[in-house]
This record gives structure tokens, C-alpha cells and sequence, in this order.
């Protein structure tokens, strides 16, 4: 919605009755994409903010939450990283986090809208900051058909870092998407996606793990991460893949070389340990 006279900007989550607002500064950029409208804001108290089609999508406060739970429990649960795709990610935040892994030899980033990369770079630098990096390819392309058209087995990491499952993103939820990510992972290979609120969108995240079981991925788990901008304030990302998605390289997280501001092993475990009502349900429809 309009940013109402008192200077809040406000997004609206029909389904739970619910809003959550932030007090603007000012409006710095407004653009319809051939995808999708994008907006920049200054706020009062969370930095900068982007919002496309009315949807927050990352604060200068809080996006580190977002961007280090989508990336380094995949990539520490993961046995040897060394080749990462990132379906999405226009900000290029799970880029950089991605980038800190020392191992890694290659990320391919593909988003649809290129628009999101060059605005992060211009409103949001400190997330570009790996952009440059050696071993990342930026690709401003349609991510279902890159999946499609990827060779089996080129890549261990699918990160799916994607917007809501409505407009550009909505195929990102998908058997077949999943599908072709089963196909170009290795042995080993594991996907991650963000999955929504536990609280507001439960269904969405069951239908989730569903799918990614019968797509071709024998087990599937849930981490949950706290995010303020987001509906709810509570979001989660699911993994899939064919091994232990509980175990992780606890000592590596422990003697990681760089810094987080959110993640540790810590974390990592307790992420993992679901509330009663969320793990009957997926129980109860798994």
C-alpha cells in the first residue's frame, strides 16, 4: 500500500490479518521492470529498504538474519562445497555469504531481473561486496530454464533464494523446478529454499517438503530463523537432499575463519529443533 500521511509504510498480510509498517524517511527510487516493481526507501530505524510489488524484501538492519541462515547451514551441513548455484539473490547478500567459504571454487547466481542487482548495488553496497570475486558469475536469466538446461551433476548447492511464490517466483516452487535440481546435483548435492513463516504460511511449507520428496529427494528439514521485516517475524528455510540433514561439520562452523552476526553452531543445532505444532504437521502429511 501508499505510504499513508504519517510516513509508514505498511505491507499487509491478508490471510493472517496481520501488518507490519516501518516510518520512512524518504522514497529514493521507484520503477516498474518488465518483472516486477521495485522501491527503495530510507527508513527511520531499519536503513535502507527494498520492497517490489509491495512486498519488503530486505532492510539494511536485519537482512544479515536472512542471508546467513540461507547459506551456511546448507553449505556446513554439506560434506565438500566447492560448486554453488543461487536461483535468485538479486541483492546479492547470500552471494557474499556464500563467498566467505574459503572452499568454495565457483557460484553461479541467476536471477531473472538484473534491475535488483544494480539497485543493491547503488542502495545496498556493503551486500555487494563479493560481487567482483573471482569465482562468482553473475547471470541475469529465467532460473527454471538455466535448471533445466544445466548438465547432471554440476552442481553440490542449490541455494533457491527467491521471492514469495507469486509472480516471477512462483515456478521456483514447483515438482518440475525440483525436479532438474535433483538431476544437477551430485551424490552428495543438497537444495535449500526459503520457505515462508511457520506461522502464517504452515500449508505452503508442508506442500514444500512434498514436493521435494516426490521430485526425488529422500529426506527434507526445516530450519526456523527470526526476521523481523518479514510477515510473521518468523521465518524458515527447508532443506532437501539424501543424507543425515542434521548433521553438520560442527567443528568447521566452530573454527570458521570469518565472522557472522547471527549464525553459529549454536544456532545451527537449536535451528533445527521445531516447534510441536510445525513438526505434527509435517508428521501428520509427510
Amino acid at each position: 500500500m501508499p505510504i499513508d500521511q504519517q510516513h509508514w509504510f505498511t505491507e499487509i498480510c491478508d490471510d493472517a490479518g496481520s501488518a507490519f509498517s516501518l516510518r520512512i524517511k524518504a522514497k529514493l527510487h521507484e520503477e516498474q521492470t518488465p518483472y516486477q516493481k521495485i522501491e527503495i526507501y530510507e527508513t527511520e530505524t531499519f536503513g535502507m529498504l527494498m520492497a517490489i510489488d509491495g512486498f519488503v524484501m530486505l532492510s539494511t538492519r536485519d537482512n544479515f538474519l536472512y542471508h546467513e541462515m540461507l547459506s551456511h547451514p546448507v553449505l556446513f551441513t554439506h560434506p565438500a562445497p566447492r560448486r554453488v548455484l543461487i536461483i535468485g539473490g538479486g541483492d546479492c547478500g547470500t552471494l557474499r555469504e556464500v563467498l566467505r567459504h574459503s572452499d568454495i571454487e565457483q557460484v553461479q547466481q541467476v536471477d531473472i531481473d538484473e534491475q535488483v542487482t544494480r539497485l543493491s548495488e547503488q542502495y545496498f553496497p556493503e551486500l555487494c561486496e563479493a560481487n567482483g570475486d573471482a569465482r562468482a558469475e553473475l547471470h541475469f536469466a529465467d532460473g527454471i530454464k538455466w535448471v533445466r538446461e544445466a548438465e547432471a551433476n554440476s552442481y553440490d548447492v542449490i541455494i533457491v533464494d527467491s521471492t514469495d511464490p507469486v509472480g516471477p517466483g512462483e515456478v521456483l516452487f514447483t515438482h518440475e523446478f525440483y525436479q532438474h535440481c535433483r538431476r544437477v546435483l551430485g551424490d552428495d548435492g543438497l537444495l535449500v529454499q526459503q520457505s515462508e513463516s511457520p506461522m502464517y504460511h504452515l500449508d505452503l511449507l508442508t506442500r514444500i517438503h512434498q514436493i521435494m520428496r516426490a521430485a526425488g529427494f529422500a529426506r527434507t528439514q526445516t530450519l526456523t530463523f527470526p526476521q523481523p521485516v518479514y510477515p510473521s517475524g518468523w521465518w524458515s528455510a527447508t532443506l532437501a537432499g539424501n543424507t543425515d540433514l542434521t548433521a553438520f561439520r560442527q567443528r568447521d562452523v566452530e573454527t570458521r575463519p570469518f565472522p557472522t552476526l547471527y549464525y553459529n553452531h549454536r544456532i545451527h543445532q537449536t535451528s533445527l529443533a521445531l516447534p510441536g505444532f510445525v513438526e505434527q504437521h509435517l508428521q501428520e502429511n509427510l
